[in-house]
């Protein structure tokens, strides 16, 4: 049960940084001239729709977890574990063909306001992190409150840390090599996830 909220941790993070997430949003609030406020904002809807998805989509699986926990025996202990570490190892192999989130070309030709927003907020929903999911599926094998323990972590997190990148950035405070960060986000993930299952095999 720790190993599955540590690992959670570091992804909400890793996921809260990956620059495509809210590169988009800084590069439209450039061109339409949006104050750090309206940017903030669009940044703040982008996210909280984006993390809806992934826990609507988690909740699914947990569900699913908790009937095959209860009909198979040994899937807390064996089959959930084993499912984490392939979904690193395919993670880790596909790591540097990273296509999480690419806002449409036409999003950018937009020039209302309303429509981009609503635009960057349904490109946003229709993208969940699918990254996540595998914990969702291995919670709902352990316990009702840490399914929504992860939920709330998950969403916190990746607001957060976005609103809070773009500000930054778009202040231009923050500097770091993004294309770089963006590059290794899957191999890290990667290794999380084989982390958590290998945790998880010896002691669940």
């Amino acid at each position: 049960m720790f190993s599955i909220i540590i690992g959670s941790i570091i992804l909400s993070l890793l996921h809260a940084t990956i620059p495509n997430h809210w590169l988009p949003v800084i590069a439209i609030g450039r061109k339409e001239k949006w104050s750090v406020r309206e940017v903030t904002h669009v940044t703040f809807i982008s996210a909280i729709a984006h993390g809806i998805s992934t826990v609507i989509i988690g909740i699914i699986l947990a569900f699913i977890g908790t009937q095959l926990a209860d009909n198979i025996e040994y899937f807390t202990h064996f089959f959930a574990p084993v499912i984490l570490i392939l979904l690193g190892i395919i993670f880790i192999y596909r790591h540097h063909n990273h296509r999480h989130f690419h806002l449409d070309e036409s999003i950018k030709k937009k020039h209302s306001k309303k429509k981009i927003i609503i635009a960057l907020v349904l490109a946003m929903f229709l993208s969940p992190c699918m990254e996540i999911e595998a914990y969702f599926l291995l919670a709902g094998t352990q316990a009702k409150w840490l399914l929504w323990f992860i939920a709330a972590l998950y969403l916190i997190i990746t607001t957060l840390g976005m609103v809070l990148l773009v500000r930054f950035a778009y202040l231009g405070v923050l500097k770091l090599n993004w294309h770089s960060l963006e590059h290794n986000a899957g191999i890290i993930t990667g290794m999380t996830l084989v982390a958590t299952g290998i945790l998880a095999f010896f002691i669940s």
